[in-house]
C-alpha cells in the first residue's frame, strides 16, 4: 500500500504530473533546463541507463562527444544541490533510490484499480482523479509515449472504478469519477457511456439523454462522425427506461 503522508521533512520528491517540480524538505528545488530534462528522463525510465544512451536521447541533435559533454555538465550542476537526485557510476545513471515520483504512485494506483477496485483507498482515488497530464508543456519525443501510456491507464482505471461503484450503488461517487474521466478526455466515448450508465442506475433517463447529446455534439463538431452502435444501443435503453416511467404515471 502506498504511503499516504509522504511527510518526511528530508524527503525528495519529483513531480511530473501537471508540471515539473522537485521538492526537498518541503521546499522547491531550482534546476537548470538540462537538469530538469535529465531528472525527468531518469524518473520515467526506471532502472539504470547507460550514459551513452541518456546523452544520445536527450541531446539527439548533437554529435556524441558534444552530447556526452552536455550530460557531464548537467550532472555536475545536479551534484552541487543539497539533495542527491541521481545515482551515477562511470557507465550508468539512475534516479536516486530514495527519491519518490508522483507518476509512479499514480500508475501503481491505476494498475491496482485494474485488478481490484477495493484495493484502492478513497484518498488514492482522489489523487488519481486529480492527477492531470504528464508534463503537458513538454514536447520531447521521449515524453510522448509516456504521456499517452499514463493517460490511457488512468482513464481505463477511472472508467472501471466508475462501473464498479455503480454496481455497488455508490452512485454519487460513481458519477464524480465518471465525470472526471469525461473532463480529462471529452471525446472518449467509453467515459461518456460510463456516465450514462450511472444516470440510468439513478433512474435519470433525461440526464442520460443529455449526456448523449453533449457527446454527439462534440463528436460531430470536432471530428464530423457519429457515436458508435454501442452508444446508440445504450441510448435505446434510455428511451425504454423513459417510456416505462411515463407509462407508470
Amino acid at each position: 500500500m502506498l504511503d499516504q503522508s509522504h511527510g518526511g521533512r528530508d524527503q525528495t520528491r519529483v513531480h511530473l504530473l501537471r508540471r515539473f517540480e522537485v521538492r526537498h524538505s518541503e521546499h522547491s528545488v531550482s534546476l537548470s533546463p538540462a537538469g530538469q530534462r535529465l531528472v525527468a528522463f531518469l524518473a520515467l525510465n526506471m532502472g539504470p541507463l547507460t550514459r551513452i544512451y541518456v546523452a544520445g536521447t536527450l541531446w539527439i541533435d548533437y554529435r556524441q562527444d558534444a552530447a556526452n559533454a552536455n550530460l557531464r555538465t548537467a550532472l555536475w550542476r545536479l551534484s552541487r544541490l543539497s539533495c542527491p537526485l541521481i545515482d551515477a557510476t562511470p557507465t550508468h545513471l539512475s534516479l536516486a533510490a530514495d527519491v519518490t515520483v508522483d507518476v509512479h504512485e499514480a500508475l501503481a494506483i491505476a494498475k491496482r484499480a485494474g485488478v481490484n477496485r477495493d484495493d484502492v483507498h478513497e484518498w488514492e482515488l482522489e489523487r488519481l482523479m486529480a492527477a492531470g497530464e504528464l508534463l503537458p508543456d513538454w514536447y520531447d519525443d521521449w515524453t510522448v509515449f509516456e504521456r499517452e501510456r499514463f493517460r490511457q491507464m488512468r482513464l481505463h482505471a477511472l472508467e472501471r472504478i466508475c462501473d464498479e461503484l455503480r454496481c455497488q450503488r455508490r452512485l454519487d461517487k460513481a458519477l464524480e469519477v465518471g465525470l472526471s474521466a469525461v473532463a480529462s478526455e471529452p471525446l472518449r466515448e467509453s467515459a461518456h457511456r460510463a456516465v450514462m450508465r450511472v444516470h440510468l442506475a439513478e433512474g435519470n433517463a433525461a440526464e442520460a439523454f443529455r449526456q448523449y447529446d453533449l457527446f454527439r455534439g462534440l463528436l460531430q463538431s470536432r471530428l464530423g462522425v457519429l457515436p458508435s452502435d454501442e452508444m446508440e444501443r445504450l441510448l435505446r435503453r434510455c428511451a425504454a427506461r423513459d417510456d416505462a416511467v411515463t407509462a407508470a404515471r
